[in-house]
């Protein structure tokens, strides 16, 4: 009689548990159901108003360029675009009764990189010896230049709907430096030390001299946007956009390359719209 006593005991012990978690399951899968609901409302709410969310994902093409392109590089020997992604989430306010004019915002986290080869005369340059000493002049012969960055950027747009899937956009952006390398390396060629007609340093035979003007990059930047999206489902974009930059790369105290560079690029991928 004990054991029976016993076994009954740890029944009941084991269904009031299983009754508990019967009960916790269909609690919490109320609360999501609920929650589902309420996130469907809120889009709901929102769009009535003229709120529109998005989610991007795309890469970024295109360099870091000097404007005007300058006399000291006689020639662009090869460029390679490096994998430069972008990730963005925005909304969008739209306005009137139509909805057709609209104003966008978000925050975007992006890679812009590439890597040249060029031929140059007289470019201003601060190679570092092997010693680790810096030595500053005037380059001519070859030069390889590998940028990656990474950039914070808030995009502040005008938007307009040319029809229910086709919108143009165009505003400025703002960025914030959060990763930077511009480096590289001097080959085949010779260093004029301080000016062009000082001693004369020759690089043969393979012998290379490395640079970094990364610490002399500007933390904030800022441009011009363009672009245009296309909705190719109902909640599926394809959009492109250009970025190009107003205010110089490198610092205003920065001396070493003579003329301004500034950042060019075709941001290009799709977007989810809730």
């Amino acid at each position: 009689m004990k054991t029976i006593r016993v076994i009954t005991k740890h029944i009941n012990i084991f269904m009031k548990i299983k009754n508990y978690i019967l009960t916790l399951t269909a609690l919490l899968f109320s609360l999501s159901i609920a929650a589902q609901s309420n996130r469907n409302r809120t889009l709901i709410n929102a769009a009535l108003h003229g709120w529109e969310y998005e989610i991007r994902a795309g890469f970024n093409i295109g360099g870091t360029l000097p404007q005007p392109f300058p006399e000291e590089i006689r020639s662009i020997d090869s460029y390679t675009p490096t994998l430069s992604v972008s990730i963005e989430g925005n909304m969008t306010k739209w306005l009137g009764v139509k909805q057709r004019w609209g104003i966008i915002t978000g925050i975007r986290l992006e890679n812009k990189g590439m890597r040249t080869k060029a031929t140059v005369k007289n470019y201003g340059m601060e190679i570092i010896g092997s010693d680790g000493n810096r030595l500053k002049g005037n380059w001519t012969g070859g030069v390889r230049t590998k940028v990656q960055n990474s950039y914070l950027t808030m995009p502040v747009l005008a938007a307009y709907k040319l029809n229910p899937r086709f919108t143009l956009k165009a505003g400025t952006y703002f960025s914030y430096l959060t990763g930077k390398d511009f480096s590289g390396h001097v080959y085949e060629g010779y260093l004029r030390e301080n000016n062009p007609t000082g001693d004369k340093i020759n690089f043969r035979n393979g012998a290379i001299a490395t640079y970094d003007f990364s610490d002399d990059l500007r933390r904030f930047q800022w441009g011009v946007q363009l672009g245009a999206d296309w909705k190719a489902f109902k909640h599926l974009k394809v959009y492109a956009d250009l970025n190009w930059g107003a205010n110089e790369i490198f610092k205003k105290d920065f001396e070493t390359i003579s003329f301004d560079m500034y950042t060019v690029y075709l941001n290009v991928g799709f977007g989810y719209a809730f």
